[in-house]
């Protein structure tokens, strides 16, 4: 039986910015159609004027109404705005953040509903989408608003590595009051099961960064380590998952300890995000862990500084694209091997020599 095409909706981001830009130069390579069905939530005079801008003459895009009306060969856009839009590149615009609210939200309704499959977002300004309907600190907060998800956790992807945060878009005056054993074991939690179903790895190992510098040095420089982060890890592997530190951060990457773990926390958005950036700024994805439908975005900005020069990198917003369907298709394999679970047989075993028994059914450590 053919595989139902994925449809990834795309929301335009702020149309000020390189949305548009890394999101043509995306799509103008065909083969993205084998992967998904793509469906861009913004505005066909919008793009016609960034195509313009980037001199680009051999992409258009399908128009539609619905998603029902989407082509499986081709780059649809549904309408999301008026004909009043005005663009004016590099600026941080209101009519910008209007724009941007008003894809998103249509795009957000269409996969909630089960018209889309995936959710990539390109970049918004987080200061001029401010408004009565969107009062969060970026995209992260207002889509578990709108999932009504207790928690979810910002997680940044690469080939090199998978590291989440603790604390995401806060002031960091602010990350050592919010830091405690609770949180860090909701966000391991949200973490390893990510890596389990999202990523299929079925026994992930996850490192734990500390919150000071040399990760308190033995209390000398701080007592978070030992009070609220070694407690959850040693609760996180009371729960079976396999979670080790607090590790030093800067030793840490310095010493490329991260690759040898399948995940790993940082405390505050920039222990993380810096290192990240600086080893996979042109490839890396962001994806929001917890939430029921799957989101993925480029880990960059509007980058107002060169919009519509054509200078903007593609690579990171494919990537998002890529990642997104990669996580539809292990969510399905992974609903379908658990769907129907062997019932748990007794088995009766008749020996009285110790190593005759498998070494799945002899603990040394249990009497027999």
């Amino acid at each position: 039986m053919e595989k139902k095409p994925i449809i990834a909706g795309i929301s335009q981001g702020d149309i000020n910015g390189i949305g548009y830009e890394v999101i043509i130069k995306t799509l103008m390579d065909s083969t993205i159609n084998d992967v998904c069905v793509p469906v861009v939530y913004g505005s066909p005079k919008v793009a016609a004027y960034h195509r313009k801008a980037l001199n680009i003459n051999n992409f258009s895009f399908n128009n539609i109404r619905t998603v029902d009306e989407a082509n499986n060969k081709k780059a649809n856009l549904i309408n999301c705005l008026d004909d009043n839009i005005r663009v004016e590149l590099g600026r941080s615009t209101n009519q910008g953040g209007e724009a941007a609210l008003a894809s998103l939200e249509r795009a957000v309704a269409d996969l909630k509903s089960g018209k889309i499959d995936v959710l990539i977002t390109a970049p918004i300004d987080k200061n001029n989408i401010q408004s009565e309907n969107f009062h969060f600190n970026g995209h992260t907060e207002y889509l578990r608003s709108k999932a009504g998800s207790e928690d979810v956790l910002m997680f940044l992807i690469s080939e090199s590595m998978r590291i989440g945060v603790a604390t995401g878009h806060v002031p960091l005056s602010k990350v050592a009051g919010m830091i405690t054993t609770d949180l860090i074991i909701t966000k391991l939690r949200l973490m390893n099961q990510s890596l389990i179903l999202d990523f299929a790895i079925r026994k992930p190992r996850i490192a734990v960064l500390g919150l000071n510098p040399h990760a308190g040095d033995n209390g000398l420089i701080g007592t978070e380590e030992a009070e609220i982060i070694d407690p959850a890890i040693k609760q996180s592997a009371k729960e079976g998952m396999l979670v080790f530190g607090p590790f030093p951060a800067d030793g840490f990457f310095g010493a490329g300890s991260f690759n040898k773990f399948d995940g790993i926390l940082a405390m505050y958005h920039d222990q993380g995000l810096t290192p990240f950036k600086s080893l996979s700024f042109d490839t890396g994805v962001n994806f929001t862990a917890g939430l029921p439908f799957i989101r993925t975005s480029p880990d960059h900005g509007t980058a107002f500084q060169i919009a519509g020069k054509g200078q903007a990198s593609e690579n990171s917003f494919r990537q998002a694209i890529y990642l997104a369907c990669d996580i539809y298709r292990n969510r399905q394999i992974y609903t379908e091997i658990t769907g129907n679970p062997l019932k748990h047989q007794d088995i009766e075993i008749h020996t009285d020599r110790v190593d005759e028994l498998p070494p799945e059914i002899f603990n040394p450590e249990q009497p027999l």
